[in-house]
């Protein structure tokens, strides 16, 4: 019986809705922080250097969030923010794991469907190889980040989340604006393949992970049913009752955007999530309209 639960990462939009689930459930949760510990419910840690052992020793799992936003121009050190807060905080987050006295017995380490890279139609599942742009090394090497608590015996899973629809961050926020002046559109072609979950489902997978002792390695965490960026563009506006007839062309995109834009709104990923129906887990929104009124109604 898991109990007493570490999280990263929880200012963001995924922890802002974990941490509220696991308290209802009954569960102690204890939250890893980059600033001074606050309260007794806080663990000070820098990503960046080696972890204590002791300081991590007796819990029941760990649920590793925290990485440097994606958003933002990519230069070379944003890059490097990007992998190294992903890479290096989760190789001495499992370094700590796989050294502490009472281990926990599971470990869920975040990752993402750009493990792929953009590969038009074809239907990825946990066994597709890996892609070759910049995100798909860096998911890449995150993965293998989590070897030393493999190695030790803990349970671990990593997490390959899609685009994650959420009221209090990532991408959907960032798309209301030109939508609700009417100056929204597809992207490019609009033929690009989006792979998204509602963060509902997301934080109840989290769950189910927990609970389901099959559940290790690799795990997508999308919804059952992608969508094309023309699609997915014309049900938002439909769902805000605003037209989508202003695209925006793929030059300007990589022009404006950069290799950010080239990797992140014009990739194509048409994800299964087979590990999360294999097992069980009942979507509660497997059709993207319902998940946009459920997160958009007033």
């Amino acid at each position: 019986m898991l109990s007493r639960i570490l999280v990263s990462g929880v200012s963001g939009p995924i922890g802002k809705a974990l941490l509220p689930l696991l308290h209802t459930r009954g569960y102690e949760v204890v939250r890893l922080v980059r600033g001074p510990a606050a309260a007794k419910d806080q663990i000070m840690w820098h990503p960046a250097q080696p972890l204590s052992p002791e300081t991590f020793s007796g819990f029941d799992a760990v649920i590793h969030l925290a990485g440097e936003t994606i958003f933002g121009y990519w230069g070379r050190a944003k890059k490097a923010r990007i992998r190294n807060s992903r890479v290096v905080g989760t190789r001495n987050l499992a370094e700590a794991l796989a050294q502490a006295k009472s281990k926990p017995q599971v470990f869920i380490c975040g990752s993402a469907i750009g493990y792929y890279g953009s590969r038009s139609d074809e239907v990825l599942n946990e066994a597709s190889e890996p892609g070759q742009d910049f995100l798909a090394l860096v998911c890449r090497d995150w993965e293998a980040a989590t070897k030393p608590a493999i190695d030790a015996g803990i349970r671990t899973a990593q997490i390959r989340t899609g685009v994650v629809l959420s009221r209090d961050g990532g991408a959907l926020p960032k798309m209301l604006a030109p939508f609700k002046l009417g100056l929204g559109g597809r992207i490019g072609d609009g033929r690009q393949w989006m792979s998204w979950i509602d963060v509902q489902d997301l934080v109840g997978a989290i769950l189910h992970i927990l609970k389901t002792d099959l559940l290790q390695g690799p795990v997508n965490m999308v919804a059952p049913k992608p969508l094309t960026n023309a699609e997915f563009t014309a049900t938002l506006a439909s769902v805000l009752h605003r037209p989508a007839i202003f695209p925006l062309p793929t030059l300007v995109v990589k022009t404006v955007f950069g290799e950010m834009g080239d990797a992140i709104l014009l990739s194509s990923q048409r994800v299964e999530p087979t590990r999360l129906v294999g097992t069980g887990y009942p979507f509660a929104f497997s059709d993207l309209r319902p998940s946009l009124e459920h997160l958009l109604r007033a």
